[in-house]
């Protein structure tokens, strides 16, 4: 006999389905999420099916509840403390107001079919209910302003000396669940995931911990900038420092020389970030420095990293093709890992064989096989490199070119069928081939194995709240524009100041990008011994733009500003 999926579906759920909102299979696939608090809902909105908007006016008029718009509500005044602060996160559920006569409270949520809640709150408050529906995104964000503050955590820290949770109770996660159910309540490891859940939120990079003789600082990097958010008291720092050795696996009782390990923050079922953990002795305690390694952002796809058009493509034929190597070039935090790990998402397929050599492996991409390289252990990017070139490869990807003898294996290999990507630490594309050379590279197997060059910058891209700037001609033909660009045609525009933004104006990061391909004339000018000026002019007269041009042309397009462009570029 055939099981009806709506049998399965919860109220909501199932109201969509005979609504004809959403088709069966929508609805019980977006069923199949952790077990969370409106998982269903938050699955639909993620799919793009129906928006939050949708939804609260569905389940207003379906079940009869007011619709309030809680984003005109003002946090500060809603009652705290009514509801038990579990109930409140556990189930999503927000109090708007209290009546003492009769003993009433209004409650916002976003799906009013889930009646065994109402019932667990009723219970603990002893109050008659009332219910009001509420988006799920703007309820989301409520719960999570009501629930502890890093702020909060650190003044209940402040409060005594003696947190009652000695170094030695720090367990890492691979200990029995009693004792990490133990660990879970000690007031240090909820203020440090409070730290690291904000900062994922925030869309942040790195977290720093860092002593000094006087305070103790936290600052997170966002869009490239640092600031602080929190200062925990230093009497905390030991106790700080401990708790993150000990989920990262590192010694912690060393603290004479630097370490490195990685952490996992698991959020959900089937979302989990992974962190890449530095230790450094200073003065006056060890600071430390969380990279915040997101999968996700190989997934963006090349589209999201702000290649022109033309770039794109010239990209693409070139890692499309059977051999040769493309390189990606920057300073560090310039993106060029996202870049690679974006052309291996494009080529990771089931047809080939994907190898890779990092130090360390930041991203995990199901489907290519990634080496940390361990040069203690003997195990170096020349080493695996001879080891891929046995296992039968068809794509190399080497996490940086340091030495000669990587940078001869890596030309062998692309000289010998294979595709090999990797990264080189300079200023721009011409002058990655030059360094090739310096490092004893012969300019033979320069010519004819390099293909592609991308240098890349990241600038911080303009928020929705971004305005109109008069900029002086004068200082737009400084900055690299040509006079008959600027015929009147397009709108410099500059940082506005926005909640979204916090202020700053900007929102996110795009790539600014110089892809030179190796043309028959550039190799020629390798063999013949040019320097990186022949071989800039000659990419400048095959259409190539500079670092500088491509910035100018995200200036022209509205997507970030002129004082962006230059800082990035500023050779």
């Amino acid at each position: 006999m055939a099981v009806n999926p709506q049998t399965a579906l919860s109220g909501l759920a199932r109201a969509f389905v005979q609504k004809n909102r959403l088709s069966e299979a929508d609805a019980v696939a977006c069923s199949a999420g952790d077990g969370t608090a409106n998982a269903f809902l938050h699955e639909v909105t993620q799919r793009k099916l129906l928006s939050p908007r949708d939804i609260a006016q569905f389940a207003s008029e379906t079940f009869g509840y007011p619709l309030l718009d809680i984003g005109a509500v003002n946090a500060d005044f809603l009652p705290t403390k009514i509801i038990d602060a579990n109930l409140v996160r556990k189930h999503q559920v927000i109090a708007l107001s209290q009546r003492a006569n009769p003993n009433r409270l209004v409650l916002g949520v976003a799906d009013p079919s889930n009646m065994r809640v109402f019932d667990e709150i009723r219970f603990q408050t002893g109050m008659q209910l009332e219910m009001v529906i509420v988006e799920v995104d703007k309820l989301a964000k409520f719960v999570e302003q009501q629930g502890t503050s890093a702020r909060e955590t650190l003044e209940r820290l402040s409060s005594a000396d003696e947190l009652g949770v000695p170094d030695v109770a720090l367990e890492s996660e691979s200990e029995d669940s009693a004792a990490a159910s133990d660990i879970d309540d000690a007031p240090i490891v909820k203020f440090i995931q409070k730290v690291l859940v904000d900062a994922i939120n925030e869309g942040a990079s790195d977290v720093h911990f860092e002593p000094y003789e006087k305070f103790y600082r936290i600052r997170v990097r966002t869009d490239g900038i640092l600031h602080e958010i929190a200062q925990p008291p230093l009497v905390l720092k030991e106790k700080i420092a401990a708790r993150i050795k000990v989920i990262s696996r590192l010694d912690i009782s060393e603290k004479r020389v630097p370490q490195d390990g990685r952490t996992k923050l698991v959020l959900s079922k089937n979302k989990a970030i992974d962190f890449r953990v530095s230790t450094l002795p200073t003065l006056h305690g060890e600071k430390i420095v969380m990279r915040i390694l997101d999968s996700s952002s190989a997934m963006l796809g090349i589209e999201a990293l702000g290649y022109e058009p033309d770039q794109k493509r010239a990209l693409l034929e070139a890692i499309e093709r059977p051999y040769g190597m493309v390189l990606v070039t920057g300073p560090t935090g310039s993106g060029k890992t996202v870049s690679l790990y974006t052309c291996l998402n494009i080529l990771n397929k089931p047809g080939t064989n994907i190898s890779t050599a990092e130090d360390p492996a930041e991203i995990n991409l199901p489907g290519i096989n990634q080496v940390n390289v361990n040069e203690k252990a003997g195990l170096t990017f020349a080493s695996a490199l001879r080891a891929f070139l046995r296992q039968d490869p068809d794509i190399i990807m080497v996490g940086e070119i340091r030495d000669l003898e990587t940078a001869e294996i890596s030309v062998k290999a692309a000289q010998t069928g294979h595709m090999v990507l990797s990264t080189l630490h300079t200023n721009d594309a011409p002058t990655t081939l030059e360094r090739l050379k310096n490092m004893g590279v012969a300019p033979f197997n320069i010519a004819s194995s390099v293909i592609m060059i991308t240098a890349q910058r990241l600038a911080r891209r303009l928020c929705s709240c971004k305005k109109p700037v008069n900029i002086p001609i004068e200082s737009l033909l400084q900055a690299g524009f040509r006079a008959e660009e600027l015929d009147g045609s397009w709108q410099p525009y500059g940082p506005g100041e926005c909640d979204r933004c916090k202020g700053s104006g900007y929102k996110g990061r795009v790539g600014i990008y110089q892809v030179m391909p190796v043309s028959e004339e550039i190799a020629r000018i390798i063999m013949t011994g040019g320097n990186s000026m022949d071989i800039a002019a000659q990419a400048e007269a095959e259409g190539v733009s500079d670092l500088r041009r491509s910035g100018l042309l995200k200036v022209r397009q509205g997507v970030t500003s002129l004082e962006e462009v230059l800082a990035a570029t500023n050779e």
